[in-house]
């Protein structure tokens, strides 16, 4: 029975029940509790240095009315990096390959940004739309240009996480495929493509890392504009 190389993206069941239930809950194990002691152990220390300096460095430039947005963007990007390295364990899901998840959170999010841009400074927010200095006849023309590039912002968002993860993910396939197959007649050939799928699964480890911040990075950006 041959398989498609799509089918990676199904999410896998045993005696019934999804596997991505499991696979969710583990990364709820990794996260450890702030402990009531007054001196903690090193994970903690190095864990709370981690968002502490991640926070900071996405905050930096926003204004101080933004940094409410801190805890959400964190929890975000920890939810993101979560599922992102989800899809790399075996028998599990990447739900972040699905588009309609990274719309689901995308949309919502830029929506919240140009409604609080809308609210707080509306002048500055519609300013936006048409760069100043503008030729009267290029006015009608910069503001659709610029409406629908705004527009686009929340697919942008979604299609490049779920491409970049998609495309990782169908080329570790394949290669893994190829040394399988080549295994039993090309042992050389095999071996090869066996470390160079070593290579390739550490610089997917990186890419899931990657996107959730820059999914994140992105966002913070739109709030910037806005407040």
């Amino acid at each position: 029975m041959t398989l498609s190389f799509f089918d990676q993206f199904m999410i896998p069941q045993a005696l019934g029940i999804p596997l991505i239930i499991i696979a969710i809950a583990m990364p709820l194990m990794i996260i450890l509790a702030p402990s009531s002691r007054l001196i903690t152990n090193r994970l903690l220390t190095l864990q709370a240095w981690m968002i502490k300096t991640f926070t900071k460095q996405l905050m930096l430039p926003i204004g101080i009315t933004g940094h409410k947005w801190a805890s959400m963007l964190l929890a975000l990007t920890l939810l993101l990096m979560s599922l992102n390295l989800l899809g790399l364990l075996p028998y599990t899901f990447t739900p972040t390959t699905q588009l309609s998840m990274n719309m689901a959170l995308a949309v919502p999010m830029w929506l919240t940004t140009v409604l609080i841009g809308m609210r707080n400074q509306p002048t500055i927010s519609l300013g936006h739309l048409l760069p100043e200095g503008t030729p009267t006849p290029l006015i009608p023309i910069l503001i659709i240009i610029e409406t629908i590039s705004l527009f686009i912002r929340p697919l942008a968002l979604g299609v490049r996480l779920t491409a970049n993860l998609t495309a990782g993910h169908l080329l570790i396939q394949l290669i893994s495929t190829a040394a399988f197959v080549l295994m039993p007649s090309m042992a050389l050939t095999a071996t090869t493509a066996f470390i160079v799928l070593l290579l390739l699964t550490g610089l997917e480890i990186a890419v899931a890392m990657i996107q959730a911040y820059v999914f994140v990075l992105l966002l913070s950006l739109y709030l910037q504009e806005n407040v």
